[in-house]
């Protein structure tokens, strides 16, 4: 016999063509809480064809910045992230110099709390700000990762403009970070 169920998560539009935030349905009671994280066809009906090849996370601790990463040309990735444990500000920024959304960004919070998701299409850079004591952050690729493809744009570009709601001195950036390229530098899809 096979179980029916009517889990359906909500696919919220942002102002950016493709970027989506995903609320799923969770379902709580005294034991706990159940939820479907993804759901290839449900998915499909709302993204469209997005063939995920791996899982990675990472933990990391307040103020740790990450970000703006891409990958250029063929190695270009899709993702779908969320937060397992903590809080994070997830940022993608619009790289399709055609789109008309080209150099703007969408911002959302992420948390264990809210289960939300965030699909970012190919074409953007994606970068994310621990809001907690630290964040387990996981996300889907549909994509490899490739070292000589491997690109970033200064989390602080002045021409980007991302608020960021904590103090440049409270940020914990790698070296890769802190010299990334300004946004006129970077190679647009």
């Amino acid at each position: 016999m096979r179980l029916q169920t009517t889990c359906r998560m909500e696919y919220i539009k942002t102002e950016i063509e493709g970027v989506l935030i995903i609320q799923p349905r969770v379902f709580e009671d005294a034991r706990g809480y159940f939820f479907e994280a993804w759901k290839k066809a449900e998915f499909e009906e709302h993204v469209g064809k997005v063939e995920f090849i791996q899982d990675n996370e990472s933990k990391s601790s307040f103020g740790v910045l990450r970000g703006l990463h891409y990958q250029r040309g063929e190695f270009s990735q899709a993702k779908l992230v969320r937060v397992i444990s903590g809080r994070v500000l997830d940022v993608a920024v619009d790289l399709r110099k055609d789109s008309p959304t080209f150099g703007r960004y969408v911002m959302v919070e992420l948390s264990a709390e809210n289960k939300r998701q965030f699909f970012i299409p190919r074409g953007f850079a994606h970068g994310f700000l621990v809001l907690s004591d630290e964040a387990v952050f996981t996300y889907k690729v549909d994509n490899v990762y490739a070292p000589q493809a491997e690109a970033s744009i200064r989390w602080d570009d002045e021409q980007i403009g991302i608020q960021w709601p904590i103090a440049s001195e409270q940020l914990l950036l790698s070296e890769k970070d802190r010299n990334a390229k300004p946004f006129g530098e970077a190679e647009f899809f």
